[in-house]
């Protein structure tokens, strides 16, 4: 069954999605109860990568399938998955009934609302697991669809405006990649004869000029920097946010994100090393720029879910410098942080919502005091804030810790510059917290609101515990996450 598991985990969403569109539109709270149901096992289906990858092979692919699909095109049906890609496949299929619970009172078109997120995994986990670039390319094109439906139809006042700028901007970076994976085919010879789009050979057969290098190196960093996002390519990523529902807004942050910082490592760095070696400094000091800009930016923001949406552009700096560091300790704690960022930051988008939904509102001076009148929702959202943050005993520390020490050995500078956005988090965080929570309850629209419910609890509750586990014990990630980080920086010398 080994070689089976990955095209399940991909495709049952597909499945799921089909059963749920099946389903009577009327049946609200049947469509809530089976796509929870039909979450769960999505999640189920992936534990089995976990138990059954050998942390002795972690540095190669493991559970392949490989079959002929586009005979045409020499394009094959061919998945794998290895340490890095078992971390972003779990996360997620964890998100998943996370997401469901956490918007349980959606109630537009709620059929079609659910559908688009089983659509959106197959096309996530997809592009985690697929070692064809053509395979590649389609899962990573089909993401576009349900997410700029969400925003364009469950999204706020502007939300057309949102959805085409995040369809356009990440199209633009897309047709680029397209060209540059036909000029890889053309550009691999294989010892047979032929071309191949087959990543692993590509890897062992590509010969490149340096020249020719530059160029496709521009064209997949500008796709992927753009998802990240990058700065100055991340202008589409508030809107994106602020206009999308609650359900959008975790999966955009908790996944979505991290395709751009997983191509980047599993294609554009190995691919083009010498290419690479060239552009650091500048990639180095986008990091940077992205890093400071996000925090400053964050620290003005009057909207709670645009403060959230601004620190992630500052929290993906640190991943793309520690990739940048070209070492074992940067690479494998960027890997470690796109989790932990995908867990913390969906959780505090989950938690801005949780007072949307009671108030309408997200606009940090129509609160304060509201520890007084939901003191579980204070303890939460304090939790939250301390992870994001990186507090020692929380998930966000060890991964960026990782990954300054890794960049101070590369780039010493810079990460002494990127070090202070560590105290520009703390800034932005517990000054939101202290003026939604704490001082005078002195709005009466705010001191009747209801404390958290159970189902509420229910969503918090797990992932509060996973940033515990993971802050205190993260060596299950890191046996698994290195091999495969050193295998490929081993591809960059």
């Amino acid at each position: 069954m080994s070689e089976y598991i990955l095209p399940l985990v991909t495709f049952f969403p597909l499945l799921a999605m089909l059963i749920l569109l099946l389903m009577p539109a009327s049946a609200k709270g049947l469509l809530r109860w089976t796509a929870l149901l039909l979450g769960l096992v999505e999640f189920g289906l992936s534990i089995p990568l976990w138990t059954a990858f050998s942390v002795a092979d972690a540095g190669h692919m493991q559970f392949v399938i490989q079959a002929e699909w586009l005979p045409v095109l020499h394009a094959q049906f061919h998945m794998g998955l290895d340490g890095i890609s078992l971390m972003l496949v779990l996360l997620t299929t964890l998100l998943l009934p996370v997401v469901i619970v956490g918007t349980w009172r959606e109630e537009r078109h709620l059929k079609a609302y659910l559908a688009m997120f089983f659509l959106l995994t197959v096309g996530m986990v997809g592009v985690f697991v697929a070692l064809d670039l053509i395979l590649f390319y389609v899962f990573w094109e089909l993401v576009l669809i349900p997410m700029y439906f969400l925003i364009g139809i469950w999204g706020g006042q502007r939300r057309i405006y949102a959805a085409v700028k995040f369809f356009l901007y990440t199209m633009a970076g897309s047709v680029l990649m397209l060209i540059a994976i036909l000029f890889l085919y053309w550009n691999t010879h294989l010892p047979a004869g032929g071309h191949s789009f087959n990543l692993l050979e590509i890897y062992r057969y590509n010969v490149l000029a340096p020249g020719l290098q530059r160029w496709l190196l521009a064209a997949f960093v500008l796709a992927f920097a753009i998802k990240v996002p990058m700065f100055p390519f991340h202008t589409w990523l508030p809107d994106a946010h602020v206009e999308a529902p609650t359900g959008g807004s975790v999966i955009l942050a908790g996944v979505l994100l991290k395709m751009g910082t997983y191509g980047l490592l599993r294609f554009a760095m190995p691919l083009f090393p010498d290419a690479l070696h060239a552009a650091l400094p500048l990639l180095v000091a986008l990091s940077v720029i992205g890093i400071l800009y996000g925090a400053w930016v964050s620290i003005v923001q009057q909207d709670m879910k645009k403060l959230v949406a601004y620190s992630s552009v500052s929290h993906m700096g640190f991943v793309t410098l520690g990739l940048f560091a070209l070492n074992s300790q940067g690479a494998s704690g960027a890997v470690l942080q796109m989790v932990n960022h995908g867990i913390t930051t969906g959780a505090l988008f989950l938690a801005v919502g949780v007072i949307y939904e009671r108030r309408h509102t997200r606009m940090i001076a129509e609160f304060g005091g509201l520890a007084r009148s939901m003191p579980g929702y204070a303890f939460v959202l304090v939790f939250l804030a301390l992870a994001s943050i990186g507090l020692p005993g929380l998930n966000g520390f060890v991964g960026e810790f990782l990954t300054l020490l890794g960049a101070f050995q590369s780039h010493p500078m810079a990460a002494s510059l990127a070090a202070t956005g560590v105290i520009f988090a703390a800034v932005y965080l517990l000054w939101m917290v202290q003026r939604v929570l704490f001082g005078p309850l002195d709005n009466p629209k705010n001191s009747a609101l209801g404390d958290l419910n159970l189902r509420e609890w229910l969503v918090f509750v797990p992932l509060m515990l996973l940033m515990l586990v993971l802050g205190v014990w993260p060596d299950p990630l890191l046996e698994r996450i290195e091999p495969a980080v050193s295998a490929t920086l081993q591809m960059l010398q």
